[in-house]
């Protein structure tokens, strides 16, 4: 039973929490290409940017000594963060993005705008900030949540950190309110209207601009959400979010671009592949090894632990494969 235990610590907890992160990160991915039809590769450099704005303003609460108890200075200032965050994004969008689709320019130009907007932003990072690592729990301790399982035999608890349990329930909060604002709001149906026919939403009388911002918005503070939850989670460093752009691509792609409930169920997939890839198996295998009709080996993951990215594109390949327009039939990838 506790080879269970640990089973669900390393992969069901573990995959939680990095789907948690996929999830949000894709949403705001495709509500981009959803309604601008390029894909922002300058994303993960948000959510990098959104976690060094939250640092910041840790820093600034600490100094003036405003606390919450119970809660991380670094999760208190979130909601700043995000709405800072959102208005970068917005100042992106004017400066870079809106001049060339005034412009008439292509799909593939934005993108290859965006990688340029991508290396403006990391390089301005690391000019401010360097290279280093930083920690949001320098002066506070980051808690360590243990649950007893009442069974019989069972030393092992279900652990997990303060910051992951928040993760997971912000993530749920903003699903919700995304839900309920893409589906009850005026504003949500014209963004989901542009998202499957932008011709037809013009001529429609739909504020194309008003439509523009919003999203712009959106994107800018979930990625804010996304990079301070994982620099909660981890350590904040110039390229937190670097290695994880492209699963959270192949989370969108693979629910399907343009569809934020398909990029959610592609980053909790991903998520949970992953964890579930890199998990040794051995540990439930080892029980069994009396009535296996093979020795069990020492280590038995499907893919090593720095190969772990490896797993998101086996599964993009293989959905594109499947069904091109992914899980929820979005635009064709």
């Amino acid at each position: 039973m506790n080879e269970l235990i640990f089973f669900f610590n390393n992969v069901i907890v573990a995959g939680i929490v990095l789907g948690s992160i996929y999830a949000v990160g894709a949403v705001g991915v495709t509500l981009v290409f959803g309604i601008l039809r390029f894909a922002h590769f300058a994303h993960g450099d948000m959510m990098t940017m959104g976690g060094f704005i939250a640092f910041l303003l840790m820093l600034g609460f600490q100094a003036m000594g405003i606390s919450v108890p119970f809660l991380p200075t670094g999760f208190v200032v979130l909601p700043i963060a995000m709405v800072l965050t959102a208005i970068v994004a917005l100042g992106l969008d004017k400066g870079f993005y809106a001049p060339l689709r005034a412009r008439g320019a292509k799909p593939v130009t934005l993108l290859i705008a965006s990688i340029g907007v991508t290396l403006m932003v990391q390089g301005l990072i690391r000019l401010v900030f360097g290279s280093g690592t930083w920690s949001f729990f320098e002066t506070e301790q980051k808690q360590l949540i243990r649950i007893p399982v009442p069974l019989e035999g069972v030393t092992r608890t279900i652990n997990f950190t303060q910051p992951q349990l928040l993760m997971v329930i912000s993530t749920a909060i903003a699903v919700i309110a995304l839900n309920l604002f893409l589906t009850r709001s005026r504003l949500g149906k014209a963004m989901r209207a542009m998202a499957d026919n932008a011709a037809l939403a013009q001529v429609s009388g739909i504020n194309v601009k008003l439509v523009v911002r919003v999203t712009w918005i959106i994107a800018g503070g979930l990625a804010a959400m996304a990079g301070v939850m994982l620099a909660l989670d981890v350590n904040l460093k110039p390229d937190l979010a670097f290695n994880i752009v492209l699963p959270i691509f192949a989370a969108a792609i693979v629910g399907g671009l343009g569809k934020p409930f398909g990029a959610i169920a592609g980053g909790f997939l991903i998520g949970f592949a992953e964890t579930a890839a890199i998990f040794n198996w051995t540990v439930l295998l080892k029980p069994l090894a009396g009535v296996l009709p093979f020795d069990v080996p020492a280590t038995l993951a499907i893919v090593p632990t720095e190969y772990k990215l490896t797993v998101a594109f086996v599964i993009l390949v293989v959905v594109l494969l499947w069904r091109p327009t992914g899980i929820f039939k979005g635009a064709s990838s």
